[in-house]
């Protein structure tokens, strides 16, 4: 006994009888669209239409002084290219220049370290920073983790968390862990 796979377009809820009539739609933004693209299947025809009713558009971004995030805009390129009043917006966009990428919020980024910090010192354990996490550094975060957060807390610096996988696995923290989670902390 076989069996037989129907297929219905998820647009008309017509039958799709052949697979050279079947279409894929992925949907990357929709103001009813969560935070990730879903896909649909269609007919071929209505896939089609979908392609002859698409709109030129222009996504941009745009930063006013005194604010330091961009607004993502997007507009029917048209009306955009009708904002260029000196030049075509075809020329316009040929002699731009290329655009700097987009720079981290100062909160998302970590503190540049000075030269010649050493993290080895109870001054300093427990910074985040790209070098490697020595043994002394540690040690100290092991046995000043309470002094090391209040200090990273008063200063705006993400703190040490014991039961987050990736500090147990940076400072060695994983006796302490076993030991909260006994206590029932």
């Amino acid at each position: 006994m076989g069996q037989k796979t129907v297929r219905f377009s998820d647009l008309s809820g017509e039958l799709i009888t052949r697979d050279d009539t079947l279409a894929r739609i992925v949907i990357h933004e929709h103001p009813e669209l969560g935070d990730s693209p879903v896909e649909i299947e269609a007919l071929a025809d209505e896939a089609a239409v979908i392609e002859k009713s698409a709109l030129r558009v222009a996504v941009v971004e745009v930063v006013l002084p005194g604010e330091e995030e961009p607004r993502r805009v997007t507009m029917d390129a048209a009306a955009f290219d009708k904002l260029a009043s000196d030049k075509p917006m075809s020329e316009l966009l040929l002699t731009a220049r290329p655009a700097k990428p987009a720079r981290r919020s100062r909160a998302a980024a970590a503190p540049a370290a000075p030269r010649g910090i050493s993290y080895d010192t109870l001054e300093h354990a427990g910074e985040p920073h790209k070098g490697r996490i020595t043994e002394a550094e540690r040690e100290l975060v092991r046995d000043h983790l309470d002094a090391i957060n209040e200090r990273l807390a008063k200063r705006g610096i993400r703190t040490i968390d014991p039961k987050d996988p990736e500090h147990i696995s940076r400072y060695g923290l994983t006796g302490l862990a076993v030991a909260q989670a006994a206590q029932g902390d």
